[in-house]
């Protein structure tokens, strides 16, 4: 009898039932995109902001020191190149995307024809080096990918064309140089005939350099194998309350905190992990770069938790005006049913069932709507899939469980206070 009277309900006000489901539909889909984003986010988000360089360099720690003591840099104190391949190897080898070794010094700069002959800074590094790690890897790295902002007038040169060279914009306009030019850097009683392949735009220091290959620096400045720093770019997670005490001295942690905090991928413990296998190496995070990547990833989790919580109440408010309505249309015949016998937990359980299976109707379309959006968004936003987390499932069926509750509250409050004698009059 009871579930009859609610398959009657259903059909018998089928135009409000069915605004209520499409309510529901409309904040589970929002809800279940907003949420699946919001768990899938964090990589795809970092990944946008690697755009904005390195958030990890890497310098021998007598150099880093004397820069963090006096903002001086030494230029005797090297690092090994053969080491940049170990970064691949710690724990969070495959949160590094892209990394570049690079050795800095100065060559004199001649031009033939142009009376030019001056001292300039040259910087040696792997353009988009492709290599093979011991594990069998192999992969593309280097300054290419570390430097998408920089506007170039010409073209990258290749790793393997050892003759090419890059200027900054600074430099070649004090120097009148040109795509095309040749030009030639000596250092050590080695000679080297360039010719300039483009001019970049970085908008720092790195204007007034010349930018060559790795290997054609280090015999210029009769360094092989050695390196003045490594630059990385890592995905991060956001630093809380313990990875900023460890950041302070890890051996501070306690033996539970050390293991949660190495196996969280915090710039501190990436950074940790690298200074165990570069030699004499300090790794530090560059803080405008990690921590903006942490603030945007934070607001844009806010936000999407905000869109979820005042969708869920934009649909308790219309799931309550609803509900309070069809309980009025009905009154007549919940009054009867008070005059008959019926108490009144009776009834509000019956107006519950009928909501709640209205509303797991329109959840379960709703959810699978969501999932589309979410996928949507992931294409518009970020070019690829919105991976489907299983416990969004529990979550949305959470929200929507409260959600249809509170917006039965009011209906309940005015059936139990149904007089059936008023209402069966006509009152």
């Amino acid at each position: 009898m009871f579930f009859r009277m609610i398959l009657r309900t259903l059909i018998r006000q089928k135009s409000k039932m069915f605004m209520i489901a499409f309510t529901v539909i409309l904040g589970v889909s929002l809800s279940t995109a907003m949420i699946n984003v919001m768990l899938g986010v964090g990589d795809k988000v970092n990944r946008e902001l690697k755009v904005y360089g390195a958030n990890i360099t890497v310098k021998h720690k007598d150099a880093a020191l004397m820069g963090e003591l006096y903002g001086l840099g030494i230029n005797d104190k090297f690092l090994y190149e053969e080491d940049a391949l170990k970064l691949k190897t710690i724990f969070w080898g495959f949160n590094i995307l892209d990394f570049a070794p690079v050795l800095e010094g100065s060559a004199v700069l001649n031009i033939p024809g142009k009376n030019i002959n001056s001292r300039v800074q040259i910087m040696g590094t792997w353009i988009d080096k492709h290599i093979i790690l011991q594990t069998g890897e192999e992969l593309n790295t280097g300054l290419k990918n570390l430097r998408t902002w920089w506007e170039i007038n010409g073209n990258w040169f290749d790793d393997n064309n050892k003759n090419s060279v890059m200027i900054g914009k600074l430099l070649a306009s004090k120097n009148n140089i040109h795509v095309g030019d040749a030009l030639t850097l000596s250092q050590n009683g080695v000679k080297k005939n360039l010719i300039v392949k483009a001019i970049f735009n970085d908008g720092g220091d790195a204007d007034e350099k010349i930018l060559i290959d790795l290997e054609t620096a280090q015999e210029l400045l009769n360094l092989p194998g050695k390196i003045s720093s490594i630059e990385v770019s890592a995905l991060t997670t956001p630093d809380n309350d313990l990875a900023r005490k460890a950041a302070q001295d890890p051996r501070s942690l306690s033996p539970d905190e050390y293991e949660t905090w190495y196996c969280t991928a915090y710039v501190s413990a990436i950074c940790h992990q690298i200074q165990e296998v570069v030699r004499d190496g300090v790794a530090r995070a560059v803080r405008q770069v990690a921590e903006s990547e942490g603030t945007i990833l934070n607001k844009t989790t806010l936000l999407m938790v905000l869109i979820t919580i005042l969708s869920s109440i934009g649909s308790a408010l219309a799931i309550s005006n609803l509900i309070t309505a069809s309980v009025i249309e009905r009154s007549q015949e919940l009054g009867l049913l008070k005059a008959l016998g019926a108490y009144n937990w009776q009834i509000a359980l019956l107006v519950l069932c009928e909501v709640m299976l209205t509303g797991f109707i329109g959840g379960v379309i709703g959810y699978f709507i969501g999932i589309g959006f979410a996928q949507i968004i992931g294409q518009t936003v970020f070019g690829s899939y919105i991976e489907i987390a299983q416990m969004v499932i529990l979550i949305i069926a959470i929200i929507l469980f409260f959600v249809t509750l509170l917006g039965s509250i009011p209906a309940i409050r005015y059936l139990t206070a149904l007089k059936p004698t008023e209402v069966l009059h006509g009152k």
